[in-house]
């Protein structure tokens, strides 16, 4: 093999590594929204050349997570809730075709490969690990995906999800842990049991308990932040222009 190739390898192998540290990062809350990300700063923190940054860059902004605005620089993405409720509703139709599908087609020893991420999923929600459930929760809808058997689909699904991550990782509570380890046990057992239209209707409703969740969250959010009683009401009139937009969006 060249010193070329050697040389490319190399720089992928890092700028793989650097786009795993700062996905972390922002999945972490340590990078908010918004962010303007460094070269130096990333050259600085974790040791590598500038070469594997702009690299990881260019990947980070393919899986959603971060833009670049020409003369600006490169930012963490910050997604509008109404385009966050939307991709939701996107990916419970899309999750919902999935759960149907293997239904129809899953074997015993998928399913009881499915039953293992749901059990790890379990002990985590009852242990509070929120990072542990995070991890296995993102790896069995992959898996899911990759049972379903269609490429174009699975490729089209993550980008989707990809964008949600963030958010998803912010509505683990002990409470919603133990919610949707429920939801997955449900999911696993209709699959398991063939059957087609619980399955379906398990998938689409674990999606969109987990949109309601956002939207609550986003709601919560956007009242801690209000001016106190007697500001200009002008002020709050774009809170509640969104709340009234998703409410009449929403079909939960």
């Amino acid at each position: 093999m060249s010193t070329e190739n050697i040389a490319l390898l190399q720089g992928t192998s890092l700028a793989t590594l650097v786009q795993a540290e700062v996905e972390r990062l922002i999945l972490e809350g340590e990078l908010a929204p918004g962010a303007k990300l460094t070269e130096a700063d990333l050259v600085a923190r974790l040791g590598v050349s500038r070469g594997p940054i702009r690299e990881a860059f260019r990947m980070l902004e393919e899986a959603g997570l971060v833009r670049t605005e020409k003369n600006r620089g490169t930012f963490v993405r910050e997604l509008p809730i109404e385009e966050v409720l939307e991709i939701f509703e996107v990916r419970a139709l899309m999750d919902q075709h999935v759960g149907r599908k293997l239904a129809e087609t899953v074997s015993a020893a998928q399913a009881r490969e499915l039953r293992k991420f749901v059990e790890v999923m379990e002990t985590a929600a009852k242990a509070g690990d929120a990072a542990t459930f995070h991890l296995h929760n993102l790896q069995f809808h992959d898996r899911l995906l990759e049972l379903a058997g269609n490429a174009k689909l699975a490729s089209t699904y993550r980008k989707l999800t990809n964008e949600l991550r963030l958010h998803r990782r912010q509505n683990l509570t002990p409470e919603s842990m133990a919610v949707y380890a429920r939801e997955h046990r449900q999911i696993v057992r209709a699959i398991s049991a063939g059957d087609v239209e619980t399955a379906g209707r398990a998938m689409h409703d674990h999606v969109m308990n987990s949109r309601e969740r956002t939207w609550q969250r986003h709601l919560a959010t956007q009242a801690a932040s209000a001016p106190p009683a007697g500001a200009n009401a002008d002020a709050v009139e774009p809170v509640e222009a969104v709340a009234r937009t998703a409410r009449r969006r929403s079909p939960v």
